[in-house]
């Protein structure tokens, strides 16, 4: 059995596979429950989808780099008695995102709610002005119910979801977020810059419950955020409370099989041969992964891939990561720059399966914020293309790769970035292939299973194996979701639900210093639903 010196005698043994944030966080709150936890990661690097990449003097943030719901990364850390801010400084970052149109149009999207109805009435006067203020409500009641109430509770069971469906109903969560948002507002482009927001999860627009507008409230209320270092600052910070509390996180571990015995798990088989035993696992690794290749020789593991390879899976995504050796003027942190076309692009992404001559792209420049990610006197980037998953298109992106890459750095330079070309120093891409390589990722999704109603919550992969006693999930193919709270709160619902099975009770005390961030308050009045949608 793994051992752990300063656990108790009767002390059970964990197991995490994969230490993305929702594996690190599940560690954490596991250390916390008393079990004593190994984390098992296939790259020699921790953080999954949030590894860093160096080059050339350069700090590449490989994944997600909008953090955003910062209580919930503060409650990982105050379930161990620790504060979050001695681990790594977490700077706001205002606007939290600046939209951009070809035609020049500019909107910064920030938390200042009387900027950003000025911005409105600027670009489409005032009746869209009224329709945001009620859709701000709206997405109110939506992240209350969703995120508030449900984010960390697992859907186990069919009743479970039908204690839920009348106030879904009532917040009309069959309408896609696009829906949603054109009936409170008219202008194109505002519907874009507010209905965005599920890309970043993995999800089209037109097609993404409007339960997912959640997140327009979520970072009004909480702001966003960017750690000083880089995402995998955050990730270090998640590393080294897991360790100083006794945990073990092995490297270049990558796992061949989960094990079992009379559908019980009593550990995983490394692909060196060793075997690692344990009393429960945590599946971080891909949800198809997990099923398709760790439980091949299991009948649930069989039932389970027949099952998954009917729901249909988010798109992929199209990365450059580079440096140039200048600094550039208009630029800010998170820049969202939409091209020509918005449905009709995205169905290319999500139904076409076709790569598509233009592109709507997220542009990070995390040295706006933090110049020690790059060499004096240089600027750092990565942008990011939503592209079709390789079981919707059949591309080869060794050929298309650095053809796709080059006409998205020509569009940089003619548009955004001016002398880009010519000052470019470093450059790396990463596509969908490597996704499915270095990510064990199904068909090189980016964000597991689409986030559609009908892969939500008691639909979407359960965070306990029904069959399996002491297999679990975490992260973006389990409830609720991709995304980085998505995922944390994924580890919280799970962890909620080994403590009732294994009769746990939280054994570190809650830190009494630990305080939330403060709500921001964004009207005086309080604000109700209208439900004549």
């Amino acid at each position: 059995m793994l051992t752990n010196k300063n656990s108790k005698k009767d002390a059970k043994s964990a197991i995490v596979i994969g230490s993305g944030f929702g594996g690190l966080a599940s560690a954490i709150r596991l250390q916390s429950l008393g079990f004593e936890v190994t984390i098992c990661e296939k790259r020699d690097l921790p953080g999954g989808r949030a590894y860093v990449f160096r080059q050339d003097g350069f700090t590449f943030d490989a994944g997600p780099t909008v953090i955003t719901a910062l209580p919930c990364l503060e409650e990982v850390f105050s379930s161990v008695g620790k504060n979050l801010e001695d681990y790594c400084e977490l700077m706001p970052i205002t606007p939290f995102y600046q939209l951009c149109w070809e035609d020049g149009t500019r909107f910064d999207y920030s938390g200042d709610f009387e900027n950003t109805l000025k911005q409105i009435k600027e670009l489409s006067g005032d009746k869209d002005v009224e329709g945001y203020k009620d859709f701000l409500k709206y997405t109110e009641q939506v992240f209350i119910e969703g995120y508030e109430k449900l984010s960390a509770e697992a859907f186990l069971d069919w009743w479970s979801m039908i204690r839920v469906s009348p106030q879904l109903i009532k917040l009309q969560a069959y309408q896609s977020v696009y829906q949603t948002v054109s009936q409170f507002i008219k202008n194109e482009k505002l519907c874009q810059a507010f209905s965005f927001h599920s890309l970043l999860v993995g999800g089209n627009p037109f097609q993404t419950s409007s339960i997912y507008t959640l997140i327009h409230f979520l970072e009004k209320k909480w702001g966003v955020h960017f750690p000083k270092g880089g995402t995998g600052s955050l990730v270090n910070a998640f590393v080294k409370l897991f360790e100083e509390n006794g945990g073990k996180l092995i490297l270049n571990c990558e796992l061949e099989q989960i094990l079992t015995k009379n559908n019980k798990v009593i550990g995983v088989k490394v692909k060196d041969g060793q075997i690692l035993n344990a009393d429960l696992v945590v599946s971080n690794a891909d949800v198809m992964h997990t099923y398709k290749k760790l439980l091949n020789q299991s009948p649930r593991g069989i039932e389970m891939t027949k099952n998954l390879e009917n729901k249909s899976f988010s798109m992929s995504l199209f990365l450059i990561y580079f440096g140039a050796k200048k600094k550039f003027e208009n630029i800010k942190h998170h820049m969202v720059l939409f091209g020509p076309r918005y449905r009709e692009l995205l169905k290319d992404i999500f139904k076409n399966g076709h790569l598509a001559d233009d592109f709507s792209l997220y542009l990070h420049a995390p040295t706006v914020s933090d110049p020690s990610l790059a060499p004096e006197g240089c600027e750092g980037f990565y942008v990011l293309s939503p592209v079709p998953h390789l079981g919707l298109a059949d591309i080869d992106w060794n050929v298309e790769g650095p053809k796709y890459a080059d006409k998205i750095l020509n569009y940089l330079d003619k548009h955004y970035l001016p002398g880009l070309k010519e000052n470019l120093i470093t450059q790396k891409i990463y596509t969908p292939f490597d996704f499915e390589k270095d990510l064990n990722a199904h068909n090189g999704s980016a964000f597991s299973l689409e986030p559609i109603l009908t892969q939500s919550a008691y639909f979407r992969c359960h965070n306990r194996d029904s069959s399996i006693e002491g297999l679990y999930f975490v992260g973006a193919g389990t409830h609720p979701g991709a995304g980085v709270p998505g995922v944390v709160q994924s580890a919280k619902a799970t962890c909620k639900v080994i403590a009732n099975d294994y009769d746990r009770q939280q054994s570190i005390p809650r830190n009494k210093n630990f305080n939330s961030l403060k709500k921001v308050k964004i009207e005086e009045s309080p604000m109700e639903l209208n439900t004549n949608l």
